[in-house]
């Protein structure tokens, strides 16, 4: 499912159909036009906010964001978390995957570049914060209250798993972010496909700034950037950048459009959740009743199996995961003709709208077919953690 970005499945029969007559109307025109307006008032209507910006990627997105974030407070350091990726733009590239060596202590993370050609003045303006954790959040923040522009975070982090955000966390960082005059950012250039009007409105916390991206556009790229419009007028050509030759292209857009407003809706969501909380329910089940170490992350579209006795809250948990059986249960399951999961034990699933009952089942009887032998693998293997 393309890493997340394939909610509406592979070439979903309306967006081929509708999508023909866009090709015969210019592949890129170099400037906005009325598609985009149309698209601005899907987004801004259905995820919240007043104003939007269209990208091609992610990372372009994230980018933009980040200087956006500082124009408009005038700071330049940015609070992320542990573990998290946000494109790879050298702003963020700090403590994405940081090894245990190097990711030093448990409260106060080292700040490690995730690359080598990363300059060590963007890495000391990135602070880097423990997930779940809100004690050190506050500690961290009040240290650094009157220099960050910004706190940016996935509201369910997908570089290590599929974390959900414990009670209270994301609340507690809005307040962090009204204390100390900074913006939430939340980055959901994945969550925004995982729910119909995205992860802040599933959780009830509205951020200040927000990325979209990923299956908003059905597979063609495209990301988007949202907020209020105090905030979004601060981008004005010759002071603050937002530049892109391939900005809101033609093609993009009108995908965007079909996808969100014909083939991503409110009731296609709710089949394709049902379709997750079956296949995670199923997975459970399995391993429950052959006394597998497994924890089952998920909620909607996506989750992910992790084999381990802890659930994971953040990336320190997360190393602790033995991915020795991880892999073990991903080839097995590719074997038998499954793709259960993204590459890697830091990836999920995600279900499409495509996906029907029948094809949750065979994935939850293989896991079957398979659970025993993990369960045998696991209690003669010693532990072979992340990384």
């Amino acid at each position: 499912m393309g890493f997340g970005a394939l909610g509406t499945g592979h070439s979903h029969p309306t967006l081929v159909r509708q999508f023909r007559n866009s090709l015969s109307k210019g592949v890129l025109y170099g400037f906005e036009a009325e598609a985009s307006v149309e698209l601005a008032k899907l987004v801004t209507s259905r995820f919240g906010y007043d104003m939007v910006r269209f990208s091609t990627t992610g990372a372009e997105a994230t980018m933009h964001a980040v200087r956006l974030a500082r124009a408009h407070t005038g700071r330049k350091k940015l609070l992320k978390f542990e573990g998290c990726y946000h494109g790879s733009h050298d702003s963020l590239l700090v403590s994405v995957k940081p090894t245990k060596e190097k990711a030093g202590d448990n409260k106060v993370p080292n700040q490690v570049p995730a690359s080598k050609g990363v300059p060590s003045e963007l890495v000391s303006d990135t602070i880097v914060a423990p997930f779940n954790d809100l004690e050190a959040c506050e500690s961290l923040v009040r240290k650094h209250r009157d220099e960050i522009a910004a706190i940016i975070l996935e509201p369910i982090p997908m570089n290590m798993g599929f974390v959900l955000p414990e009670k209270g966390f994301l609340e507690g960082l809005r307040g962090l972010a009204n204390e100390s005059n900074c913006l939430l950012f939340f980055d959901e250039i994945k969550t925004c496909g995982k729910f119909y009007r995205g992860a802040a409105d599933r959780f009830r916390v509205k951020p200040d700034l927000c990325t979209m991206g990923k299956a908003i556009a059905g597979g063609f790229p495209l990301s988007v950037i949202a907020s209020s419009r105090k905030i979004m007028e601060t981008i004005v050509p010759g002071q603050v950048s937002h530049a892109g030759t391939f900005n809101s292209n033609p093609l993009s857009v009108r995908a965007a459009i079909i996808t969100l407003r014909d083939i991503l809706t409110e009731s296609g969501f709710h089949t394709a959740m049902k379709l997750g909380e079956q296949l995670a329910k199923g997975y459970g089940d399995i391993a429950r009743d052959e006394k597998l170490d497994t924890q089952l992350q998920s909620i909607g579209l996506s989750g992910t199996i992790h084999f381990s006795q802890q659930p994971v809250r953040d990336w320190r948990s997360f190393l602790k995961t033995d991915t020795a059986t991880w892999f073990l249960f991903y080839l097995s399951m590719l074997n038998r003709a499954i793709i259960p999961t993204g590459t890697g034990p830091d990836e999920q699933w995600t279900l499409s709208v495509q996906h029907t009952e029948s094809e949750v089942n065979q994935a939850v009887e293989t896991f079957k077919s398979i659970a025993g032998t993990l369960r045998e693998v696991m209690e003669e293997m010693p532990l072979v953690e992340a990384l």
